[in-house]
């Protein structure tokens, strides 16, 4: 992805630059998670196989662990860190939705074709191949203790239903 492509770049020369640097590589955001409501039940709809998980993180985690390195109150190992507070299938993120809502629930996969441009696929291809390499969620967590999990991020925001869709 070219956004990717060009983030390598750019770490590659702080790496050669002598600098001291830590990068911080994010997850999708939990944000952007938006399941629907279609009679009576929660809907989540997403491009990724459902075997497959979705790693994510908070934005508001985002801004913590960047701050912690700043503030040199923590370090990435190896000059790095994957920020991730959870990674869950479609199914199990449509099913935490669902139990907040009290509501049945269900998730759909989607084929990469429904998105608008090629960057949005490849950006969705990306994330389902990270879905396949393990995560250290324990990283994360050791400098971010309170780092949200998605249930927890759910809790928190105070998350509801959306309302109805019309004709549904």
């Amino acid at each position: 992805m070219p956004h990717h492509d060009s983030t390598h770049s750019i770490e590659e020369h702080l790496r050669k630059s002598g600098l001291r640097a830590e990068m911080v590589r994010p997850a999708p955001f939990m944000e952007e998670m938006a399941p629907r409501l279609e009679h009576g039940e929660i809907v989540l709809r997403l491009p990724m196989p459902e075997d497959v998980a979705l790693k994510m993180i908070s934005v508001r985690d985002i801004g913590r662990v960047a701050a912690a390195l700043l503030l040199d109150t923590a370090e990435a190992p190896g000059g790095v860190v994957e920020l991730i507070g959870d990674e869950l299938t479609g199914p199990q993120i449509a099913a935490a939705f669902g139990a907040r809502a009290g509501l049945p629930a269900r998730y759909e996969a989607l084929p990469l074709s429904v998105l608008p441009t090629d960057l949005d696929r490849a950006m969705f291809r990306q994330f389902a191949k990270a879905g396949e390499r393990p995560s250290n969620l324990a990283v994360v967590r050791a400098i971010e203790p309170a780092t949200l999990d998605l249930v927890e991020w759910i809790r928190t925001t105070g998350w509801t239903a959306p309302t109805n869709v019309a004709g549904s």
